[in-house]
């Protein structure tokens, strides 16, 4: 598997802050705030292992599989999300901003040529756009209602075999598009609440025809189309301390007022955070040969290596400064497309080599 959206790391560091204020003995917030100040979190540095990368193919069409059962105000929220990731109608001169299509700008600067490898630049790179692909509703549990991470994949083949959603229009090579399931908070899968939110992968679609022999060269070369696809669950009702933070009170660490989701959907809301995360490792390590740090088969990606970071003065237990509506009360840091709001991870920027947050 690719990447995914881990919570072990950022539940770590929330212990980590706990311990101190316990040995400190000094119940002040300010005093904690301090404390979370001398928590280092080691150097973050991603390497390019020279792989394909989709942040430099264009137009990256998102291709959405709803598993179970979402409502359509849930699933306009989450097609308005991904619209607003390509939305340059943002970036005008009346546009609001921080927008989600300038969030998803960083990954432009994830250049793929191998002489760019050791210090990425700043200059003219190609145009990375999500745009909202086909979409299949599954409403009826077609594998049932408790997956395995094989499932997943098997549900993207079915999903392209059926026609519901397309293969790319070339059919040699890697696809340039994501296929993304998202389950509904009835649905349990292998690993959910336990180690990921979610997580990305690739997937063979022609396993029967894995390699041939090459006649002048005399090693055998592999053939493969390689599709990337990724997964997302609705946490509100399993494990919302872990994957919907900070829209919910995290299950360690300081015990933080929960913060107003901007859509008023607490599960959906906490999705949008996974979904960014699991799509911006898509678009930067999609074959496991990108950009990560660590163990490829764990790697810290462009999102996940930024664990808990919204806002400027962020640290362990607490998201940083955010943007909030005087109407709703609800935190953010992105407009989106239709008045939308959307809270967002950090990104690691290669420019500064550093977690850079929208506000």
């Amino acid at each position: 598997m690719a990447g995914y959206v881990s919570w072990p790391r950022l539940t770590a560091m929330l212990q980590m802050v706990v311990c101190m204020a316990i040995l400190c003995s000094s119940p002040a917030a300010g005093h904690l705030r301090k404390l979370a100040a001398l928590v280092e979190e080691p150097s973050v540095v991603l390497t390019y292992h020279d792989g394909p990368l989709l942040s430099t193919s264009g137009v990256i069409p998102v291709h959405l599989i709803w598993y179970g059962k979402f409502t359509p105000v849930q699933r306009t929220i989450v097609g308005d999300f991904l619209q607003s990731l390509g939305a340059k109608t943002l970036e005008g001169t009346n546009a609001k901003l921080p927008s989600a299509s300038t969030w998803w700008k960083t990954t432009e600067k994830y250049e793929g040529a191998a002489s760019n490898k050791a210090a990425p630049s700043n200059k003219a790179a190609p145009s990375s756009v999500i745009m909202l692909g086909k979409q299949k509703v599954d409403q009826d549990y077609s594998l049932g209602n408790s997956l395995k991470r094989s499932d997943i994949a098997a549900l993207v083949q079915a999903a392209v075999k059926s026609g519901a959603v397309p293969l790319p229009k070339s059919n040699a090579g890697n696809a340039n598009a994501v296929y993304l399931v998202l389950t509904s908070e009835d649905v349990t899968v292998e690993g959910f609440c336990m180690s990921s939110c979610g997580f990305h992968g690739s997937l063979n679609l022609l396993p029967h025809q894995q390699s041939t022999k090459s006649r002048m060269m005399g090693k055998e070369e592999k053939h493969q189309q390689l599709l990337p696809y990724a997964w997302v669950g609705n946490s509100a009702s399993q494990c919302p301390g872990q994957c919907a933070w900070p829209f919910h009170q995290p299950i360690y660490g300081p015990q933080t007022p929960p913060l107003v989701a901007p859509n008023g959907d607490m599960g959906i809301d906490g999705m949008i955070i996974n979904i960014a995360t699991v799509l911006a490792g898509a678009a930067t390590n999609p074959f496991n040969s990108g950009y990560f740090q660590g163990d490829a088969a764990a790697p810290l990606e462009a999102v996940s290596a930024c664990p808990g970071i919204y806002g400027k003065g962020s640290y362990p237990g607490f998201p940083g400064e955010l943007l909030v509506d005087k109407t709703t009360g609800a935190s953010y840091n992105a407009h989106g497309v239709n008045g939308r709001q959307f809270l967002l991870p950090a990104m690691w920027d290669p420019a500064t080599k550093s977690c850079q947050a929208l506000v």
